[in-house]
């Protein structure tokens, strides 16, 4: 590898020499340290015959190490200034391959499944813009696409709620949604220290591995129960649920034969308990 690319003084050569900086409508903050880029890059990996689809690569700081580690690196990115600067700071790799193309709008199913059918696994690494996290991260959940690991850094309050544990002030919907989905695996914090230029909030980074689909499960039926139970947080199950199902009465009575204390709030009630709730509700209708 040449001198890596996640370095203040090698970020700042590579900006003043093709005359760039940081927009702030694509949420770009260069990472400036090696040692945390490393580590995603190896940690994204399952296997070594790795396919890595990454998200932003920006100038290049973490592509250098998914290049070092995988097979393949596919990089999507949008803005028109990078492929001549990506062209020159990772010209010593053969494994990479530029998509001028908005994540958000790719068929992400069939991307993954022409390096499946070859034999490769796929992974997703990438630090993600702070403003695009969650439309990213749920573009990939709903795509079906089958990606065996997903590793992303986002903004730490962002991380806090998709790992969030029942109880917490963090936990809410977005926490079950995701854990019904995924396992989640808390890999590192990331101070605000190490980018360029430093945002105001620290980062963290995530794991995202799926879970076995639960076929009596309607997944968009019982995602739309759980945000409706969570939709004011400070009411109690029974009004949110009540609410939802546009008749208190009828609330009360699922929530009774599911076990449920009325008098509970959301944040209270583990996946099981959610999974359970919907069960009982879609058995009474």
């Amino acid at each position: 590898m040449n001198k890596p690319i996640a370095t203040p003084s090698r970020t700042k050569e590579i900006l003043a020499k093709h005359d760039m900086f940081a927009k702030k409508n694509y949420g770009q903050n260069f990472l400036v340290d090696a040692g945390v880029v490393e580590k995603i890059a190896r940690d994204a990996m399952v296997s070594d015959h790795c396919v890595a689809i990454e998200i932003g690569p920006g100038i290049g700081a973490l592509t250098q190490y998914l290049c070092e580690y995988a097979k393949k690196v596919i990089s999507f990115e949008i803005d028109e200034r990078l492929p001549s600067v990506l062209a020159d700071t990772l010209s010593e790799y053969d494994n990479f391959t530029l998509v001028m193309e908005d994540f958000l709008n790719i068929d992400l199913k069939s991307y993954v499944e022409q390096y499946t059918a070859q034999g490769y696994d796929v992974v997703i690494a990438a630090n993600l813009p702070y403003y695009i996290t969650t439309p990213i991260l749920f573009k990939i959940f709903e795509s079906n696409a089958p990606v065996s690991a997903i590793t992303v850094m986002m903004q730490k309050e962002v991380a806090d709620r998709f790992h969030a544990s029942v109880n917490t002030k963090e936990y809410n919907a977005l926490s079950i949604v995701t854990q019904y989905r995924c396992h989640v695996k808390n890999v590192m914090k990331v101070p605000k220290n190490v980018f360029m230029p430093k945002p105001n909030v620290d980062s963290a980074v995530l794991q995202f591995t799926f879970k076995e689909k639960d076929a009596s499960i309607n997944e968009e039926a019982f995602f739309e129960l759980v945000k409706g139970c969570f939709k004011q947080r400070r009411k109690t199950i029974l009004n949110n649920f009540g609410e939802y199902l546009g008749d208190k009465t009828k609330a009360k009575e699922v929530l009774q034969h599911a076990g449920v204390d009325e008098k509970r709030r959301a944040e209270s009630l583990t996946i099981d308990e959610f999974k359970h709730l919907y069960e009982v509700c879609i058995h009474e209708n």
